[in-house]
């Protein structure tokens, strides 16, 4: 089975609707399921649960049927969102343009050359989307 996942913030920012809406578009072509993923970050006092982040998911897109709701902690978002793809064996990756722009600053102190996709594809053995908000 085709499996999507889709990092999101909570509460769901305008970045987060449009990126999250990307990645339903993309289940749906290729008939998938869908992980939604919110990292609660062990610096942050706030702790949101799976009914809230489902609640808030189904408040703006409706009832998913294919949809599961994930909430890990982290210290580091973009580290925890490459251990949820890779653990779940993701097909797809879709994340925000503010998003590929966080992980471009952290490969480029890896790597010289911040090719995020191209890493993250090295990475996760994965294709990676980039909604557009």
């Amino acid at each position: 089975m085709t499996l999507v996942v889709v990092p999101v913030r909570y509460p769901l920012s305008r970045h987060s609707r449009a990126t999250l809406e990307r990645a339903i578009e993309v289940t749906s072509e290729h008939d998938a399921d869908l992980t939604v993923l919110h990292v609660n970050l062990y610096q942050n006092d706030e702790t949101v649960t799976r009914a809230e982040l489902k609640s808030a998911v189904e408040a703006v897109f409706g009832r998913l049927d294919r949809a599961r709701y994930v909430v890990r902690p982290g210290f580091l978002v973009e580290e925890t969102i490459l251990d949820e793809v890779a653990a779940e064996d993701a097909d797809y990756v879709v994340i925000g343009r503010k998003q590929a722009g966080r992980w471009r600053r952290m490969v480029r102190q890896l790597i010289d050359d911040p090719d995020i996709e191209g890493f993250l594809r090295s990475k996760l053995d994965c294709d990676v989307i980039t909604a557009s908000a």
